[in-house]
């Protein structure tokens, strides 16, 4: 049975699916760097930042000395944006949260945690090797042939994708080489912090242990951004195999 999602404002959702759809249409109403001005959606913001702090949260309070205002920003990574809902507080101090994990309510594993980690070691090379690709086998449109379909595709149309063996397996490989297949001792990662919106490695010299050991295993392969998913027995053609060395 789908569980329901209830706030401390009296807001409920028969489902956590609607209650997310709720909070993604609010932020389609605003643009990023507006100010979320409508007091219902503010009051609903308050009582989704509540729900983080109780339910996601593993470090400092989300809503701290008090919320002032929300706001709509575009949050930035390597290679990627997204904008997503912040709070500023009463003291002026702002920071992100996730309004999906509100929602879900409960906070990423150990296993996920560990695994954005990875990904943000080598997400500045997998960039790099999709332009590298792009500059070399590109045509005079700038397209280049998904590595599975055959079909042409441009740079914004297409994405770098693991051919074998898939990026959570480099991930528990590493993971076990360090003897922490069952637990990160504490420290490895990058503790919850205001404005911090992806965990990496707290010591960079993991980071590029990872980044490595990624570089040794992975066979990469370009595909189209709709192309869905291949299971491990299905049919893979790898055009062009990338590899790192």
């Amino acid at each position: 049975m789908a569980k329901s999602v209830e706030l401390s404002n009296g807001r409920v959702w028969k489902t956590k699916k609607a209650a997310e759809q709720h909070f993604r249409d609010m932020l389609a109403r605003y643009r990023d760097g507006d100010h979320i001005s409508d007091y219902q959606d503010h009051i609903d913001l308050s009582a989704l930042l509540e729900r983080f702090d109780l339910l996601v949260s593993d470090g400092p309070s989300k809503i701290g000395a008090g919320i002032k205002r929300f706001e709509r920003r575009l949050n930035k990574g390597d290679g990627w944006s997204s904008p997503g809902f912040w709070v500023v507080r009463v003291d002026g101090t702002p920071t992100d949260f996730s309004y999906v994990q509100a929602v879900v309510g409960r906070p990423k594993s150990d296993a996920d945690e560990f695994s954005v980690a990875c990904h943000n070691a080598v997400s500045r090379d997998l960039l790099g090797m999709k332009q590298k690709q792009f500059d070399h086998f590109a045509d005079a449109d700038g397209l280049i042939a998904c590595d599975i379909t055959g079909n042409l595709v441009a740079y914004s149309e297409a994405q770098l994708s693991h051919a074998h063996p898939p990026f959570g397996i480099i991930v528990k490989e590493f993971r076990k080489s360090k003897g922490w297949g069952d637990i990160v001792p504490p420290g490895i990662l990058t503790a919850s912090a205001d404005a911090q919106i992806s965990t990496h490695f707290a010591d960079d010299a993991i980071g590029r242990e990872f980044l490595n050991f990624h570089h040794d295993r992975a066979v990469l392969r370009i595909v189209g951004k709709d192309r869905p998913p291949t299971s491990m027995s299905a049919a893979i053609t790898v055009n062009r195999p990338l590899r790192f060395r």
